[in-house]
């Protein structure tokens, strides 16, 4: 891949999944990063494999909990104390095993932390230093599930938030320099399905993309002027169906009916 002209790169949810990728790419292109997810002992590992002569870049790890008030507020001061920092990647997610009726043991409230609290504290904390040099990018990973009826009330909610957050702050940020994207995958092979509990065998292999393929994308969209990302073709077109004014009442109807949400696991 060739360089993509960022410097220092922060990756949220940098474990595994999309954000494992974006460290991968992102050093490749000999970018510093500094990885942050719950689990140590893979941060340690990718660090310690992208540090190596394969790729030389810096990385430093940084272990938080983004459902936790206070190591979002802690990872906010180190964005802060990192002025050089030109690359956020707001990454960490997860995906709900509760219907919202049936939460008892506080998803909904992880996930709003996770998903909508988290990104907006850390861009708020990564917009001074950027607003200073007058460049730099934010990606939010969002979902097609933004678009979606059928994707569990929290889980499609907090994802619209994250594409109207990041179209409406990139109308702020006009011509300051400063890049937002909010990227829009589908169905992606990372162990985030497993961990969800959806059975990846019940869903055809054709709605699927591979996680390098997604950030390669993500990655070269940073350069045009659209907030937007869709990956793939046939994400474009589910996303347009779930959008489009003509069938808009018919996906609706179609959520509504007991034998489609069994399938979809809702």
């Amino acid at each position: 891949m060739k360089p993509i002209g960022y410097k220092k790169a922060l990756i949220t949810g940098a474990s595994a999944g999309l954000g494992e990728e974006y460290a991968r790419q992102l050093a490749e292109a000999g970018t510093d990063l500094i990885l942050v997810a719950r689990r140590r002992e893979r941060l340690e590992a990718l660090a310690a494999e992208l540090s190596s002569a394969k790729f030389g870049v810096k990385v430093e790890i940084f272990p938080a909990d983004l459902s936790r008030d206070e190591d979002i507020q802690r990872l906010a001061e180190k964005i802060r104390q990192t002025p050089d920092l030109d690359l956020l990647i707001n990454n960490a997610g997860f995906g709900g095993k509760e219907k919202f009726y049936q939460d008892e043991n506080g998803e909904a409230e992880r996930m709003i932390k996770v998903h909508v609290v988290a990104p907006t504290v850390l861009t708020k904390a990564a917009l001074s230093g950027m607003m200073a040099r007058k460049s730099g990018a934010i990606i939010n990973v969002a979902s097609i599930a933004a678009f979606s009826p059928l994707s569990g009330a929290m889980y499609s909610s907090t994802k619209a938030f994250l594409v109207m957050f990041s179209e409406n702050l990139q109308s702020e940020l006009h011509d300051t320099g400063i890049k937002v994207q909010a990227l829009c995958p589908g169905l992606t092979h990372t162990e985030f399905h497993q961990v969800a509990g959806i059975d990846k065998e019940a869903i055809p292999g054709i709605l699927w993309m591979k996680a390098d393929r997604v950030v390669r994308i993500s990655l070269r969209a940073l350069s045009k002027n659209k907030v937007i990302i869709v990956p793939g073709l046939r994400n474009k077109f589910l996303s347009f169906l779930m959008r489009c004014p003509w069938t808009y009442g018919l996906v609706r109807w179609a959520a509504r009916q007991q034998k489609i949400r069994k399938k979809a696991g809702l």
